[in-house]
């Protein structure tokens, strides 16, 4: 489905802008404003593929605003209008990062020209900035690594599901990388070239999921001052990974069960329904299923998303990978902190492959690189690794009693309290949250600032 790109003329002369407006309305979605304040407002809240910006706005300079949204959008594309005359200041804004400049009076057929071929610019512009992203967290896949027969079936299922565009599950404990199994789906599939988006139901307050999904029309609320794009628009013929679905509220879930259903969406304030093409992937660490049968998600939603399951499992459940690992960790993270380490003794293998990792591969990864940023020589060492690991820590893994040190900061004794609670309950959070005496928010917000929540490790 093709959507209108944004488009926004500022004029200080309302009649322009009303002109050019209707000139340009059937192949654009047109916003103007009469001042720079208002234009700057505006461009705070939409995207804008092509600006119209008059060289003057009324006593101001519109090199000024200019800057402004080259700093906010490098990509979106200027065409400077000046008056006969003015042509050294429109040179001028082309130096600045304008794209053309149009003379008043201006021909409209040479305008629609020029609108087009700057389109085609914001266009190419975006496409390379999001594939050189894309392709860099395609290829660079940050722990989607291993040999164990558990791993081999995770990869045989991407293989076998890469191009169909039936909802996919994926299940498992924080920090498996739930969202590395979504991204290598999408970029290995048909939908490869289409957009890879992304919403964290656990993130983001119930109160504005609705518009983050579906998008909100002008004057839909109060704030609501030019039209957004919701996720399922904006991920239109590609893939949306709806991460740590079980969070999401149930009243939002009967919504989501339609546009599952129907395929349209309909913008918050708005009554057209707009048909989408967009191929779901959701993720969770709980267990759907029995939340389901207990009347905690909707069940007609669990089997809708459930129609390929894909089990992640958790690293103590495939131990034979971590040598895999944590060589990778320690070529990418040697790299960046441009460090010589380059190896690790057997001995500390050896005590990683004994640890359970209740954080799973992400925990993985920020032990090697707390060692390595703490390592003196060119192999990481049994002393290099946390305190928590040392075999003097067994009672640790125990789950019976939880070791803090002189010199630990308050945060890294509550780490260590998270990690084993978690650990002892086999990553059930909602145990975890109730044995620790707090909520179960209060225990996300804890897990993310300890970097031990789900997605790229």
């Amino acid at each position: 489905m093709m959507h209108k790109p944004n488009v926004l003329i500022v004029d200080d002369e309302a009649a322009i802008c009303k002109s050019l407006s209707f000139i340009l309305e059937d192949d654009y979605q047109v916003y103007t404003a009469t001042d720079p304040d208002e234009a700057v407002d505006l461009f705070t809240a939409v995207t804008f593929s092509v600006v119209l910006l008059d060289l003057r706005i009324g006593l101001k300079d519109g090199i000024g605003v200019l800057r402004t949204i080259k700093r906010l959008s490098p990509n979106t594309v200027v065409i400077m209008m000046t008056a006969y005359g003015s042509i050294p200041s429109a040179v001028e804004a082309m130096k600045l990062g304008a794209f053309y400049y149009v003379s008043k009076p201006i021909d409209m057929t040479e305008l629609k020209a020029m609108m087009s071929r700057a389109y085609e610019q914001f266009a190419l512009l975006s496409r390379v900035e999001w594939l050189s992203g894309e392709l860099e967290r395609a290829f660079d896949v940050h722990g989607l690594i291993g040999e164990s027969e558990k791993m081999k079936h995770v990869f045989a299922m991407i293989e076998k599901v890469k191009n169909i565009d039936s909802s996919v599950l994926i299940m498992g404990e924080s920090g498996t990388g739930k969202e590395l199994v979504a991204r290598a789906i999408h970029f290995a599939g048909a939908r490869s070239k289409e957009a890879f988006s992304t919403l964290n139901c656990a993130a983001i307050p119930a109160s504005l999921m609705e518009s983050e999904l579906f998008g909100y029309e002008k004057g839909a609320f109060t704030g609501a001052i030019a039209r957004k794009a919701g996720i399922f628009e904006t991920a239109d013929g590609g893939t949306l990974f709806l991460d740590e679905i079980g969070e999401m509220d149930l009243g939002l879930q009967s919504k989501l069960l339609r546009v599952l259903q129907e395929k349209t969406v309909t913008p918050v304030g708005g009554h057209r329904e707009k048909r989408i093409d967009v191929r779901i992937i959701a993720a969770t660490n709980r267990d759907l299923k029995k939340e389901a049968q207990q009347g905690k998600f909707r069940e007609d939603l669990y089997y809708r998303l459930n129609v390929i399951p894909v089990h992640l499992p958790p690293l103590r459940e495939r131990k034979e990978d971590i040598p895999l690992l944590v060589e990778h960790f320690i070529r990418k993270i040697s790299g960046k902190m441009s460090k010589q380490t380059n190896g690790i003794t057997r001995e500390a293998l050896q005590l990683l492959q004994q640890y359970p990792f209740p954080g799973n591969v992400r925990e993985l990864q920020n032990i090697i690189e707390r060692s390595i940023a703490l390592a003196d020589g060119e192999r990481l060492e049994l002393g290099d690794l946390p305190r928590d690991l040392q075999p003097e820590q067994a009672a640790v893994n125990s789950g019976r009693f939880v070791p803090v040190y002189v010199g630990d900061t308050v945060d890294e004794a509550e780490r260590k309290l998270i990690m084993a609670t978690l650990q002892s309950h086999e990553g059930n959070r909602r145990k975890t949250a109730e044995t620790l005496g707090i909520g179960e928010r209060t225990l996300r917000d804890k897990l993310a600032k300890y970097k031990l929540l789900d997605g790229e490790p």
